[in-house]
């Protein structure tokens, strides 16, 4: 049995057409509260059906230039984590 939990919690406020307006995300385990945040991308693994779980989530101001640039990023990032993970040089590229 874990010994500690730790929480991020994430906040969506919508417009009348449920169109994400405003995220903010907290983190029990660091002085984060209430971060706004532009964009965010969840994954998660289901290990029963072997498939990836997502949600994505653009507030209705991000401009297109900031989507390229996050994804672009996010992208980088995943890469680095798997190729430092699994030493797959290849896979990562």
């Amino acid at each position: 049995m874990a010994e500690s939990k730790s929480q991020i919690i994430i906040n969506v406020e919508k417009d009348e057409n449920h169109v994400p307006e405003n995220i903010t995300w907290t983190s029990t385990d660091s002085n984060i509260k209430d971060k706004p945040s532009k964009a965010m991308i969840l994954s998660m693994w289901d290990d029963k059906q072997n498939t990836a779980l997502r949600i994505d989530i653009w507030e209705k101001e991000m401009t297109i230039d900031e989507m390229k640039l996050f994804v672009h990023q996010t992208m980088v990032t995943l890469s680095d984590s798997f190729e430092k993970a699994t030493g797959e040089e290849q896979m990562a590229m």
